[in-house]
């Protein structure tokens, strides 16, 4: 897989010193069981070329959670208020859908309106649909909601670990400067000559499930539909698919992208039985063009996507080009 509007730099992607932008890490959702990995990604983020600060509850603990869910609606709402240039979630898990109905939306769109771009994925998906759905994303708003890094996922890891990924990094820098227009990717074939226009929306298939017939869900027609998923045996991807099919919202897509369903464990009684299976099965229920290979979900290697923006899709041969500029 690859993102064709990342180069393979040759120099260092802050080799050119671009204006520091401020960013806050926040825990929306999961406690973070290793405090040490917190200040690990602060300190890449710093090296990066980022003004970065850690929240003042992100290493807060309740069961589960990064703190209660009084203290995590305080840190999404003062981390608007305070609207800094990329306002990042510390790791996913869960803990946003437990948030939604509190959150303060008009907050989320003033922040956006001065410039902050929410960045996250997994639970962070939750926030990307709610904020679509209340309408906190404006058209010609110099922030936005961009499907990226986490920054325990994906600026923490240690040499050992395997490092950041280079990929996912100048991926990352491109688009919190404004740089990124495109992402590129290779699919299976069948597809060449296809074009499509509309809005880009999506994220874990999970949560995107768990707002399906709430006041959450954004009512998007026409869009081109990014989904990923983790530890999520074919089966269930396949049944949330049909689910969203039979829902009538695959019907009312343009096309269908599909990223990373990582990590699951194969089961004797499979026999054949996988991913590639669901795939072939869900083209057969709907018409909506269903692509696959984009490199997006709990991979090291992951694009940005401006969640909301109007994006066209090409095909040529089976390169694929995703393109806002």
């Amino acid at each position: 897989m690859r993102a064709t509007s990342v180069d393979e730099h040759d120099a260092s992607p802050h080799a050119c010193e671009p204006a520091r932008l401020t960013l806050s890490v926040f825990a929306p959702s999961g406690v973070l069981a290793e405090p040490a990995a917190a200040r690990r990604a602060l300190r890449r983020l710093l090296s990066i070329g980022f003004d970065a600060s850690l929240d003042a509850t992100a290493l807060a603990r309740s069961q589960r959670f990064a703190g209660d869910d009084d203290t995590r609606l305080a840190a999404l709402h003062r981390v608007a208020d305070a609207a800094p240039s990329v306002a990042m979630a510390l790791r996913g898990g869960y803990g946003l859908t437990r948030l939604l109905d509190r959150i303060e939306w008009p907050r989320i769109a003033r922040s956006i309106e001065r410039g902050t771009r929410w960045v996250g994925y997994s639970d962070f998906t939750a926030l990307h649909l709610g904020a679509l759905a209340h309408g906190a994303l404006a058209t010609r708003s110099p922030g936005g909601l961009w499907a990226g890094p986490l920054a325990h996922d994906d600026f923490s890891r240690t040499a050992e670990q395997g490092g950041v990924e280079e990929v996912t990094e100048a991926c990352f820098l491109e688009a919190m400067h404004g740089e990124l227009e495109a992402v590129g990717f290779r699919t299976e074939p069948g597809f060449d000559g296809l074009e499509a226009r509309g809005t880009l929306w999506g994220g874990n298939l999970t949560v995107l499930l768990s707002l399906l017939g709430t006041k959450h869900w954004p009512r998007i027609k026409g869009g081109i539909l990014f989904l990923e998923d983790v530890n999520e045996h074919p089966y269930r991807v396949e049944r949330g698919l049909l689910q969203l099919h039979q829902a009538g919202v695959l019907q009312a897509q343009k096309a269908v992208v599909l990223g990373a369903f990582s990590d699951w464990r194969k089961s004797p009684l499979d026999r054949g039985y996988g991913l590639k299976t669901v795939v072939t099965q869900l083209r057969a229920a709907t018409r909506t063009p269903i692509l696959s290979g984009l490199p997006f979900g709990h991979v090291a290697t992951k694009v940005c996507l401006p969640v909301g923006r109007r994006v066209n899709l090409v095909v040529e041969g089976r390169d694929v080009l995703l393109a806002w500029g």
